[in-house]
């Protein structure tokens, strides 16, 4: 059994650094067009993966994890979100009292 490990190791590579090249956004792919590294990946199943991990795509430095992404704000805590509700109050609130009139 532990003669299959290399070999499910380098299929787990492979796979991951696939995955990983066609969910990473064109404008972040590096050296090449994001088509020649799939082929690239997929043809040489040993350095391609390493290649494209290594040099393949931007790295952001900090956080590890992409730099364009915001992080999630719960509803309660969001300042454009509660200003909407204020709004919504207070359309509702004109329009129960034109219905008055």
């Amino acid at each position: 059994m532990l003669r299959y490990l290399p070999f499910l190791l380098i299929i787990a590579l492979t796979i991951y650094a696939f995955i990983d090249c066609l969910n990473t956004p064109e404008e972040e792919v590096k050296h090449l067009p994001k088509v020649v590294w799939v082929i690239i990946i997929l043809l040489f199943s040993i350095v391609g993966p390493v290649v494209w991990l290594l040099a393949g795509r931007q790295r952001s430095a900090v956080g590890g994890g992409r730099a364009r992404r915001t992080q999630w704000v719960a509803p309660d805590d969001n300042p454009e979100f509660l200003k909407s509700l204020g709004e919504e109050r207070d359309k509702n609130n004109r329009n129960r009292d034109t219905d008055k009139d």
